[in-house]
């Protein structure tokens, strides 16, 4: 086959992976196209963790087509035993011919050992193409394979000068519905969204997935609250609320306010606390990646999100700006804290993208200094 054939069938493979965006957790997105005398006779991809990996869905569809094969898949194939078999194994058995896989898997279980037990068993094996777009695609797993951590995408919505509320606190609604729609789609394929205990008593948020579809996923709901300020009263805290809360604290909790809260069904981690007695950062990113979870989204307020730049652990930025000018030299912007003293300490984004949302203007980016992954 040409060349252009192969990256024709693995750009297939990464269309399917995405399908199942933020629904995979803790595993990698994966997808599966199975070609035989250059036609494509199944296909496959990873919906959830604990069912069939996307090489075995393609090999189910096959049956015993699939004998003589080429397999395209976006991950290097699994030789462990997890909570499904190996699938190098399956592959095996099924007379799989050759494998094409775009990038390695970093897990150290797998790491190497999927492509060698498949050359030992005689199958030709292929790293590549479209390794970068393979990389990319699961950024999360790759971060959490090697750190431990959630991907970190920080979120936030201003005016055209840089304010996210009035000097009253007034915030509702800086953007228009069409962004608010798109940062709903974000809620959507996330593991977890954190807010602090500041935007909880100003404004009350649900931080709850709203989109017209039948595929609604909320995000595991945390509040970083190192002493319980949250108001019992507060919406996040109603049993009745679609998904689950949790409240990141420290020890500076009065114990009476957390029984409070696990009477509501709300979990509450006890985690070491910093150097001015907040919840640490570090200790949270370490809990929700230890729990499983592969992307965040910080989405406030400025004092949290200022806080996570000091600490150079965003990966990710989100921002949507409206074309209103707010004013005010005490109206708050997006990231508080002391902020740098010099330019050219400043956080430099890159891969910079556009879009115009019915007047509002949406920018994704990169922080420059965490694309080392790639």
């Amino acid at each position: 086959m040409e060349t252009s054939d192969h990256i024709t069938y693995m750009r297939r493979a990464l269309a399917l992976a995405r399908q199942a965006e933020g629904r995979t957790s803790p595993n990698p997105m994966v997808g599966a196209v199975l070609v035989k005398d250059k036609s494509v006779i199944s296909e496959g991809y990873h919906h959830r963790a604990g069912e069939p990996h996307a090489e075995i869905e393609a090999l189910g569809v096959a049956g015993e087509f699939a004998r003589g094969g080429t397999l395209y898949v976006t991950l290097e194939p699994c030789a462990h035993y997890g909570r499904t078999p190996p699938c190098t194994e399956s592959l095996i058995a099924a007379g799989i011919a050759e494998v094409y896989y775009a990038v390695g898997d970093p897990n150290p279980r797998v790491n190497g050992k999927g492509h060698a037990q498949l050359e030992a068993a005689g199958v030709i094996v292929h790293k590549g193409p479209c390794e970068d777009g393979a990389r990319e695609l699961n950024r999360p797993f790759f971060k959490h394979m090697t750190t431990g951590r959630p991907f970190v995408t920080a979120k936030f919505a201003m005016s055209l000068d840089g304010k996210i509320a009035t000097r009253a606190g007034d915030s509702h609604w800086i953007t228009n519905a069409s962004s608010r729609q798109r940062g709903h789609a974000l809620r959507n394929v996330t593991d977890a969204i954190l807010v602090g205990a500041g935007t909880v008593i100003a404004d009350d948020p649900q931080l709850t997935t709203r989109l017209d579809s039948d595929d609604i996923r909320h995000p595991l709901r945390i509040i970083a609250d190192s002493r319980g300020r949250g108001p019992l009263s507060a919406q996040l805290f109603d049993p009745a609320l679609p998904g689950q809360t949790v409240v990141a604290t420290t020890d500076a909790i009065p114990p009476a306010h957390c029984a409070e809260l696990s009477a509501r069904g709300v979990e509450v981690w006890r985690l070491p606390s910093d150097s001015q007695g907040r919840v640490s950062l570090t200790a949270l990113l370490d809990e929700i990646g230890r729990r499983g979870m592969l992307t965040l989204l910080v989405e406030g307020g400025s004092e949290l999100l200022g806080a996570f730049f000091a600490e150079r652990l965003v990966d990710r930025v989100w921002a949507f700006i409206a074309p209103v000018i707010i004013g005010g030299r005490d109206a708050p912007g997006p990231v508080g804290g002391t902020g740098v003293e010099q330019l050219s300490q400043s956080i430099r984004l890159c891969r910079v993208e556009t879009e115009t949302l019915d007047g509002d203007v949406w920018i994704r980016a990169d922080i420059e200094s965490k694309m080392e992954d790639k």
